[in-house]
């Protein structure tokens, strides 16, 4: 805008101050005409993107649009006054082209309208989401004719501004006073015998633990029960999305932690009950299948260093009793403190040890992989646990409970002795990737005659 108004200045300097020929009066027209438009739209920049900001206004861009529009036309009826013309002959005779202009041009006058006031009264700001019927996508730009709204599918979406102004349209996330977030439902459903209030409490627990990307801490996610179908209930989790744009992706999280809860409680999602004829699978095949699966167990348990000491029978027993339980990223898996009577062995995934002290508050003391099991101290004498474990991916793991483990130390309490001496070893292992803090937090390590004693009491081994 400047370059045009500098062009124009040194055209009228030179015309000016060169010898008048009628080539020269023509490019001082045109440079007055040319300096006119330049000066209008400076000055509808200066107030409306200097001024106004400064007195905190804030009008909405098509209104400058259109004041500079009527500006040049109204530069150009000076002109014509100039000229020499009778503005008043020219407004007299035009009044019919005039209505005629007026109803051809009605469509392109309602958008102009509409824009004016969609912007005016700040019905839709550029940024906001909106839903209009199947559309649903973000305002990127108003102007004088339509807006523009690009969608997730990375669709750009224009929509006549009298369109909108005539339909009801929804400004998602957006409520006076409060940040953008909104509202989102997912369903599951689960089986008849299985208490409501059981459910409700193991999703809740997990997803406002879980600290999920895209969730909203406040309101929290909630659970609700929704109504009873055909043999199973129908559940919902309602939950506030920050990140509109991440909204299928955003609830396929929330699903896939739904449904580890669910799993590590033993808890199954249902569908609806028909009468559906079946037919039984070949025995051969299943007894294979089965084989297959006891086999991978035995092999899971081979490596964890603390039963190497049972004989083949005894991790057959112990395999056909582990529990499968998956965890997804951001689980908390094991809390410091809490008390548990159970050993996780990691089929896949990664998981980090967090260590609470007293001084220096939260550390990462360890990060384990596949292969890799914890939870012996809770499994062995009943102690509470001493880290806190997160999933740092999503993680697959087998569950080996005291009562599985009760039997076969019932059975041979030599074992205990064994045992004792390989827990002993490793707590001296996980002390000395510890932080000195942290060892002073946790006291001395138990020796192997004292650890004997707590496993002994703990599975009352000394009554039998």
């Amino acid at each position: 805008m400047l370059s045009t108004l500098l062009i124009a200045l040194i055209g009228l300097l030179v015309v000016n101050v060169s010898p008048p020929t009628e080539s020269g009066q023509w490019v001082r027209q045109a440079a007055v005409i040319v300096l006119g438009l330049a000066m209008i739209r400076l000055w509808a920049m200066l107030l409306f993107r200097l001024l106004l900001p400064v007195l905190r206004i804030h009008p909405p861009r098509i209104l400058e649009e259109i004041l500079v529009v009527l500006g040049y036309i109204a530069w150009g009826l000076v002109l014509l006054r100039l000229a020499g013309l009778d503005l008043s002959h020219i407004v007299t005779t035009s009044a019919v082209i005039t209505a005629v202009l007026a109803f051809a041009m009605q469509d392109t006058l309602g958008n102009i309208l509409a824009g004016l006031s969609l912007q005016i009264d700040n019905s839709v700001e550029i940024g906001d989401w909106i839903k209009s019927g199947d559309l649903v996508g973000r305002v990127v730009e108003i102007n004088w004719r339509a807006t523009s709204v690009e969608t997730r599918n990375w669709e750009t979406v224009v929509v006549p501004n009298s369109v909108l102004m005539k339909n009801h349209f929804s400004i998602l996330g957006k409520r006076r006073g409060n940040p953008q977030q909104w509202r989102r439902w997912v369903w599951f459903n689960i089986n008849w015998d299985t208490l409501p209030t059981q459910i409700i409490g193991v999703v809740e627990k997990s997803l406002r633990e879980a600290q999920l990307p895209g969730v909203a801490a406040t309101p929290a996610p909630n659970c609700i029960l929704m109504g009873f179908e055909n043999g199973y209930t129908r559940y919902a989790v309602r939950y506030w999305l920050t990140d509109l744009a991440a909204d299928d992706y955003t609830d396929s999280i929330v699903r896939t932690h739904i449904d580890a809860a669910l799993r590590r409680h033993n808890l199954r999602m249902a569908s609806p009950y028909y009468n559906v004829l079946t037919i039984k699978e070949n025995e051969k095949y299943i007894e294979a299948r089965m084989k297959r699966h006891l086999e991978e167990r035995v092999l899971a348990l081979r490596k964890v260093e603390l039963l190497s000491s049972l004989n083949d029978e005894e991790m057959v027993v112990l395999a056909d009793q582990l529990k499968f339980t998956p965890f997804v990223t951001g689980d908390i898996i094991m809390h410091q403190g809490a008390v548990a009577h159970w050993l996780y062995i990691m089929l896949s995934g990664e998981v980090e040890v967090w260590v609470e002290l007293p001084d220096s508050g939260r550390k990462l003391v360890d990060v384990l992989k596949s292969g890799s099991f914890f939870g012996e101290m809770g499994l062995m004498t009943g102690e509470s646990r001493t880290s806190t474990v997160i999933a740092r991916s999503n993680v697959e793991c087998l569950r080996l409970d005291k009562d599985a483990f009760q039997s076969i130390l019932v059975s041979r309490k030599e074992l205990a002795e064994t045992i004792s001496a390989i827990l002993a070893q490793r707590l001296e292992e996980q002390r000395n990737r510890t932080p000195d803090s942290a060892l002073d937090a946790e006291g001395d390590a138990p020796r192997r005659a004292e650890l004997v004693d707590r496993i002994r009491s703990f599975f009352g081994l000394n009554k039998h």
